[in-house]
């Protein structure tokens, strides 16, 4: 992740890349009528969007506290609060002069979607004539609703059996909400993959497949299994994984229709 200004808090209907606001200009003013808590950034990825070169922004705040979580600071700021030294207005000057290397930008977290400022933001990136995705983990339906006419895409966390989502997230109830958002995500037509992140502390074989089962069940298509990864959680997490993997969970042919990224 990379700072524009210092170094921050460490730490998804319209074909992509057709803009819906705005054309390229020679010069561009962020419009956001209110202030968007960035975190930081990634200047350059090529996993955070499937197929495309983009820039990822990760905004403050996130309502739950994940097992996995690999970025645990990225929680603590309530909406409204803006605490890093990072500016919209900076991303977006950084954006202006590199869109031509890109295909998109991505907002990621923390959870995006926590920010009233977003849809403007989104709009400033349209405005540069680039495409967007968003990473959520779906905590707010309505709000998810409000702003999926606005993306290209969307990598949406599902973590649990619905019944069972507190074990990961250490809220309730967080399963009915990123339920209700997997099925608004569905009936938008946004481009979108499903992501569940397999945490060897608390997913038990059978548990991944029961949920892999439903969520084919629901109409499901593009489920990807991903890796829990130590780096950044804290250090009682890391000391409970132990080093386990997604492949101490699961048999080598389980589940072989799906992507498992580590």
């Amino acid at each position: 992740m990379t700072a524009l200004a210092s170094t921050p808090p460490g730490p998804s209907g319209r074909p992509a890349g057709s803009p819906t606001a705005g054309h390229r200009t020679g010069s561009h003013r962020s419009r956001t009528l209110a202030p968007l808590a960035v975190a930081g950034m990634t200047s350059l990825s090529t996993v955070d969007w499937p197929g495309r070169l983009v820039a990822t922004v990760f905004l403050q705040g996130c309502p739950w506290h994940c097992t996995y979580c690999h970025a645990p600071d990225l929680a603590a700021v309530a909406p409204g609060d803006v605490t890093s030294p990072i500016s919209w207005p900076d991303v977006v000057a950084f954006l202006e002069r590199r869109r031509e290397a890109l295909d998109g930008v991505v907002f990621s977290g923390g959870e995006p979607t926590l920010q009233a400022a977003l849809p403007a933001a989104i709009a400033d990136v349209r405005n540069l004539g680039l495409a967007v995705g968003l990473h959520t983990a779906g905590p707010w339906p309505v709000r998810l609703e409000h702003v999926l006419p606005l993306v290209d895409w969307v990598g949406l966390d599902i973590k649990h059996l619905p019944e069972d989502y507190a074990l990961v997230t250490g809220a309730r109830p967080s399963g009915e909400a990123a339920y209700k958002s997997l099925a608004v995500l569905q009936r938008s037509g946004v481009d979108h993959e499903v992501r569940t992140t397999v945490d060897p502390t608390v997913h038990s074989r059978g548990d991944v497949l029961e949920l892999c089962g439903r969520l084919a069940a629901l109409g499901v298509r593009g489920h990807v299994l991903q890796e829990a990864h130590p780096l950044g959680t804290d250090a009682r997490y890391a000391a409970a994984l132990a080093g386990r993997r997604l492949s101490d969970v699961l048999h080598d042919d389980d589940l072989p229709q799906l992507e498992r990224r580590t």
